[in-house]
Formats: structure tokens, sequence, C-alpha cells
């Protein structure tokens, strides 16, 4: 199944909730008037779009009808399709252009951080790179386990501490090999929970300040890895994680698993963060790159 196929499956739960209710709406209105922007907000704010950005969705569809001269509602499903398009696209490509590049994973407990990591090694091994995992999530023994597992699956090196060990010092080694080896991208864990929360954000600020003194001129990415079943759950993870570690871009998990995928809006929307991968699924080549015209047209599509 080619990814299209697979985003279109994942996204079903999302369409069947989202466009059996969008279609049924359309349907009851002969005309194109405020109440069916009325009634089309509401629909999107159920479907975990969010208020402010529903609202700006609609709006953008509303001159986008005036200025098109549009007057048959069902043809604004298209519309609707071009314009969800529209305010996704912007900032989804993956920033890796030096030698090592620094790909920073960061998120709460239980959002699929590991699996997401296993899958971006696999990925850029496939595409020839070489890739070193740091296992720098050492407050939990399972997450070192579970990555070196990943490693091993994947083909690629990893450096991993006994748990406990300082997550710094992990990443510091984790640079230093990938230096001697030539590696081509670092991929580093880090915890989804400490005693604190400003334990947490304390450990990401020092992991951040070891790679700028380490790697000052390579390009890194912050990935902040969300589960889309937890709807605009996420929207809020992202917008402290987003004040403490300046995240660069979003990995949202698990959206064949909800009827959310509303959510990828309000994230974009209101956070002003791109969505970089999605995960449609289990398998190793499920987690891909966002692509908004496609994620649009499997989001509104029939």
């Amino acid at each position: 199944m080619g990814f299209i196929s697979k985003l279109g499956a994942g996204l079903k739960k999302t369409r069947d909730s989202l466009m059996g209710s969008v279609n049924s709406m359309l349907h009851s209105f002969t005309k194109i008037d405020k109440e069916l922007f009325e009634e089309l907000e509401e629909i999107l704010i159920t479907a975990d779009v969010g208020a402010p950005t529903s609202a700006r969705l609609c709006e953008a569809l509303h001159k986008k009808v005036k200025e098109r001269g549009v007057t048959d509602p069902q043809k604004v499903k298209g519309l609707l399709v071009e314009t969800v398009a529209e305010m996704l696209r912007g900032g989804q490509e993956m920033n890796l252009s030096t030698k090592p590049s620094v790909i920073l994973i960061i998120g709460v407990n239980g959002v699929g951080k590991t699996t997401t990591i296993g899958k971006l090694a696999a990925k850029y091994k496939a595409e020839g790179k070489k890739v070193v995992l740091g296992a720098a999530d050492t407050f939990r023994a399972a997450a070192i386990e579970q990555l070196d597992i990943w490693a091993e699956r994947a083909g690629v090196d990893i450096i991993k501490h006994s748990q406990g060990a300082d997550p710094a010092a992990v990443v510091f080694d984790t640079i230093a090999a990938a230096k001697a080896r030539s590696s081509d991208i670092i991929i580093c864990d880090t915890a989804g929970r400490l005693h604190n929360k400003k334990n947490l954000m304390d450990e990401l600020s020092k992991i951040g300040r070891i790679i700028e003194r380490e790697l000052p001129q390579s390009d890194r990415e912050i990935l902040l890895v969300l589960d889309a079943t937890t709807g605009l759950n996420a929207v809020n993870q992202a917008r402290e994680f987003k004040s403490a570690a300046g995240i660069t871009g979003i990995v949202l998990t698990k959206l064949d698993g909800t009827a959310r995928g509303g959510v990828v809006l309000a994230i974009r929307e209101d956070l002003d963060v791109p969505v970089k991968f999605i995960g449609v699924g289990e398998g190793i080549d499920d987690l891909q790159p966002f692509n908004p015209d496609d994620f649009a047209a499997g989001l509104f599509g029939e």
C-alpha cells in the first residue's frame, strides 16, 4: 500500500466523522449564507480543530467563496480542501544539511517517542545516511532497552549509559562518537518525565547547551512528539514545550487511531509550529514526512 493510500486509511476515523457531518450539513443548504459558515465552524470545533483555528478557516473560506462568486453549497467542500492545505503549508522540510546534524526528540511518556526515533533512524539509514542514536532518557530503564532494540532493527549505532546517568553526558558522548565515526545524523532521545516539570525543562536546556557548545555550527531540529488521540490536549503540551525548548517541528503519532485528526490544524495555526512527520500505522515505514496537500485531501476526501 502506497503512503497516500495509508494516509487515507489512517485518517479514516477523522474523515468519516468530519465529512459525514460536513456532507450532511451542505446538503441541508440551498445557498451559501452566514448560517452555513456558523454550522461548518461548529463541526470543525468538534473535530478538535479548535475554536480560534476554526474561525480563521471559515473566514478564509468565506473570502474565497466571495472572490470566486461560488453559490453552490456543494462546491464549498473543494474550497475547504484547498484552504486547509494552504493553512498547513510551510516549514515542513527538515533542515539537516550539516555533517553531523542533530535531531533532538522530546515529549511526554507514552506518545511514541522511542518508536518515532527508531522509524526516523530507519528512514535516514535507508537514504544512505550514517545515523547514531543517543539514549539520553536515562530516567526510565525501559527507554534505554527499547531504543537499543530499535537501533538493532534499524541497523544503526547507539550510545547509551546506565539508568540514572546524566543525560547531558550521554549527549556529549553521542556527539563525540558521531564526530569520530563521521556520522551524518545524530538522533537523541530525552526524558518524558522527571521528578517535576522544572527538572525536565532544566534538563532539556542543559542538553541544548551541550549541543551548542560541541556542535555550534550544526543544523538541529527539536521535534516534539505528540499523540493525536489526545486531541487539543496535545496543543497544550506543545505550548509548554515550545516556551521551554524552542521546538522546530511536530511529529504527530497515532493518527490512525483517532477521529481527532483536525488537531493538526490547531497545532499549525495556534502555535505556528509546522508538523514535520505523521504516523499512520505501526510499521517501520508508517512514519512519513508531512505533506499538507495529501493531508487535506485525506482529511476531507470521499
